[in-house]
């Protein structure tokens, strides 16, 4: 039982990523940049480990996916407060549109994947999910 429900997890991953690209394939967005411009929305003056850390993305691959933004005009890395090591992302005006974009699909995909749920089933899926998501967590 277990397996079938690890499968379904990851079904259901890869399956709402899909829809979320569909919806974003007039963008020229990459894999990562979704999620990423979805945090930024509600947390700008971020820099790159706590983003790194909230998307869930490592480091590394984050820097690649933060040079594409800011190439592509989405993202402005700046200084704050006298602080010349660390250097603070934030959403140009276009990276906002954007973000509003990804908002928009990743709302319209989610209604899509509760399509005939009950608002009693839909909350009963978050909490039993944010709970799993507690529980699989990396505690350091």
């Amino acid at each position: 039982m277990m397996k079938d429900f690890s499968y379904q997890l990851m079904k259901m991953q890869s399956l709402f990523h899909k829809q979320l690209l569909k919806g974003l394939e007039d963008t020229d967005l990459s894999t990562g940049q979704p999620k990423v411009l979805a945090y930024l929305k509600s947390n700008e003056g971020k820099c790159q480990k706590e983003v790194a850390e909230a998307c869930l993305i490592e480091q590394g691959s984050l820097t690649i996916l933060l040079n594409r933004m800011e190439k592509q005009g989405m993202i402005e890395r700046r200084f704050q407060g006298g602080n010349r090591k660390t250097r603070y992302i934030y959403l140009t005006d276009f990276g906002k549109e954007m973000a509003d974009r990804v908002i928009t699909c990743f709302y319209e995909v989610e209604n899509m994947a509760f399509n005939g749920f009950t608002e009693e089933e839909i909350k009963t899926i978050r909490e039993l999910s944010e709970k799993i998501a507690n529980n699989l967590e990396m505690k350091k």
